[in-house]
């Protein structure tokens, strides 16, 4: 499997930004779609993001369409997630996947095999 490790967690207000990393292990990380998960406390996890192996397809929870964008550098074996617009409902644990089918074009559908440990994302009111 391969190893995820995401950054870039912390406290904003609402309103703010952040952006998210993850970055992987292994050579074959750029031919994998790579998503973003959250799960706030007392809920569970839910998708918020994905993007295809070449980053040409992406697809967003309806609940961050418009405020989130994910990204990928392949060259830098790294995943992004800009968060714009912060709401204190966007208060969660911010989890990195892998969908380790090669070569998928498009994210219409989204299986994660391998996870990061999570990184924490605090909205203030």
């Amino acid at each position: 499997q391969v190893q995820l490790v995401e950054s870039g967690g912390g406290l904003v207000q609402a309103g703010g930004s952040l952006r998210l990393s993850c970055t992987a292990s292994g050579r074959t990380f750029s031919s994998y779609a790579m998503g973003w998960f959250r799960q706030a406390p007392g809920k569970e996890r839910e998708f918020v993001a994905a993007i295809s192996w070449t980053g040409g397809s992406t697809r967003y929870a309806d609940s961050v369409k418009g405020r989130f964008t994910i990204s990928r550098d392949n060259a830098k074996i790294m995943v992004y997630l800009q968060m714009n617009s912060l709401k204190p409902e966007d208060t969660a644990v911010y989890y990195c996947a892998a969908d380790q089918a090669p070569f998928r074009r498009v994210v219409t559908t989204f299986h994660p095999d391998s996870w990061g440990q999570g990184t924490q994302v605090t909205v203030s009111s």
